[in-house]
């Protein structure tokens, strides 16, 4: 780790004068950074401003959500027991927010564009002014849909669920920047990100959708769970086939 120190250190041209009188610290306590002692938060803080770099670069011990397997995350911001108990205005926050892209797979999720009166019309306003939205829904014609549907004892309401949510997409089907699938994956949770913020909904059996427990997600790292579920969403989103059929926009990112 002393190595990222001194690598910042020679790219910002400084040597451990120059950055302890920068840091208002005497030059032997730089040095003892550079063999392994961590500094104090403030200090970090003011090294990292200094060498312009991220604290979590030069020192990521310091955060052991961050690193690869570590048993604490920061991501998770916040656990609800059942997707009904996230309140709406979250729901519409985080739709109302994301600027770079919306990425949805799950079997039918009506209730999306439900959140607003118009949502169908803010989201093509979004694609209009550069946000990429994909949506994956499960095909209602697959056998994995009745399977799903007699799982959930929904007495054969699943298909037309997801023709509903179909139908109400609206100009979304045609609109630039705007992409939707259809799945016929064994889904085990449903994936609704907003930029680097993200809703999770793990399946419990015979549970319907909104049964299911879900956990609010905010990106921090490239090895946290944001990303587990971000990757899941790209092997969905590989294997669906563009809806309306024939649709001649790429469904890939």
């Amino acid at each position: 780790m002393t190595q990222r120190l001194q690598s910042a250190m020679l790219r910002a041209r400084l040597d451990s004068a120059a950055l302890a009188q920068a840091v208002n610290v005497d030059a032997k306590t730089v040095n003892r950074w550079l063999s392994g002692r961590v500094p104090h938060r403030r200090t970090r803080a003011a090294v990292a401003q200094v060498l312009n770099e991220s604290e979590d670069l030069l020192w990521p011990q310091t955060r052991p959500d961050l690193t690869p397997g570590a048993s604490a995350t920061a991501e998770v911001q916040s656990a609800y027991a059942h997707r009904a108990e996230i309140p709406n205005d979250l729901w519409t926050s985080l739709l109302l927010r994301a600027e770079e892209r919306i990425d949805i797979a799950g079997y039918a999720y009506p209730f999306v564009l439900e959140l607003l009166p118009n949502a169908a019309d803010v989201l093509a306003a979004k694609c209009r002014n550069g946000t990429r939205i994909r949506m994956a829904f499960a095909d209602p014609d697959c056998l994995h849909v009745a399977e799903r549907d007699a799982l959930e004892q929904m007495n054969g309401t699943l298909p037309g669920r997801i023709r509903n949510a179909l139908n109400m997409l609206g100009e979304l089907t045609d609109t630039p920047g705007c992409a939707i699938g259809l799945h016929t994956n064994h889904l085990y949770n449903s994936v609704f990100r907003f930029d680097d913020q993200m809703i999770v909904t793990p399946y419990l059996i015979r549970a319907r959708g909104y049964q299911h427990p879900a956990l609010h997600l905010r990106k921090l790292s490239p090895h946290g769970i944001f990303t587990s579920f971000a990757e899941q969403f790209e092997q969905i989103w590989g294997s669906a086939t563009p809806y309306p059929q024939g649709l001649s926009r790429e469904l890939s990112a």
